[in-house]
């Protein structure tokens, strides 16, 4: 039985939430935009329906985001065979609250997406405004 382990909590893809765009605008505040970079490990036997999914399925949650502003994904190199990654950039906190949930440090798997996960972790960094 392999084992599933995730820096941090796993989720759903979040249901009906409200959008950040629909809260007063005192909430929201200026900020910076937030890169995240989402990694994962997969069952290497699995590799091409996850190639397959990540590029459809996630993609498409994440382009489905309010405040969404952009999104790539990576293939492995020799270096870590089994690990992808997804870069997203986000307006603002706010969008990322929208997106992932008041813990959004935390990764955000579509359903069906979860037997491809070995190990994933979560990065945030804001971005410098004057670079």
């Amino acid at each position: 039985m392999r084992e599933n382990r995730t820096s941090g909590s796993v989720r759903g893809a979040p249901g009906n939430r409200r959008s950040y765009r629909e809260r007063p605008k005192q909430d929201i505040g200026v900020t910076m935009a937030i890169n995240r970079i989402f990694r994962v490990r997969i069952v290497p036997e699995l590799r091409q329906e996850f190639e397959e999914k990540f590029s459809s399925v996630s993609v498409h949650v994440v382009n489905e985001a309010h405040g969404f502003l952009t999104v790539s994904i990576h293939k492995p190199t020799k270096w870590a065979p089994d690990e992808y990654a997804m870069i997203s950039k986000w307006e603002n906190e706010a969008a990322l609250k929208s997106f992932a949930g008041e813990h959004w440090n935390q990764a955000v798997i579509p359903p069906g997406m979860e037997k491809f996960v070995v190990e994933c972790w979560v990065h945030h960094y804001e971005s410098w405004s004057e670079a």
